[in-house]
């Protein structure tokens, strides 16, 4: 059994005009959700050994807070490919993860992880902003992640907090 944990990254910033999508910041509202998704994780679990999230601001901003709420002490780990990463080049991703780390968080883009949450389980979610969910994956292997294998354990919404 392997677990994927999926963290939309917090609300951001619309602004600064002519800033490019990639370099967009957190928003105040982003800046407090952060920090409660991080202390439902916290008092839920499990807590990531690594982290493997987008390059864009937004999302490093949001992992930032993340870990400074609880202390986390996963590695960390930016690939670009995430950032405007469909739900197959997102299940590519996965499969590539380190077998030795587990649970996995990767932090992201809607359309993105909502698709990837409905190939992985079948079920449709919608994921705002800060929205965390947590796949149990009947594998053995990130290499044997396939549509349909996983099961969504929760999903937690800033609102409902």
């Amino acid at each position: 059994m392997k677990t994927l944990l999926l963290l939309r990254h917090a609300k951001s910033s619309w602004d600064r005009i002519g800033v490019p999508d990639v370099e967009r910041p957190l928003a105040p509202r982003g800046r407090r959700d952060a920090p409660r998704i991080a202390r439902a994780l916290q008092a839920r679990g499990p807590v990531p050994d690594l982290i493997v999230c987008s390059p864009a601001v937004r999302a490093r901003q949001t992992v930032e807070l993340l870990v400074e709420a609880v202390a986390l002490r996963s590695t960390l780990q930016v690939d670009a490919s995430i950032y405007e990463a469909g739900p197959g080049r997102l299940v590519e991703v996965v499969q590539g993860l380190p077998d030795a780390s587990d649970p996995v968080m990767l932090v992201g883009h809607n359309p993105g992880l909502e698709e990837l949450v409905e190939r992985l389980t079948g079920m449709e979610s919608r994921m705002p902003t800060a929205s965390l969910a947590r796949i149990d994956l009947a594998i053995e292997r990130w290499s044997e992640a396939r549509s349909g294998q996983g099961k969504l354990a929760w999903l937690l919404r800033p609102k409902e907090l």
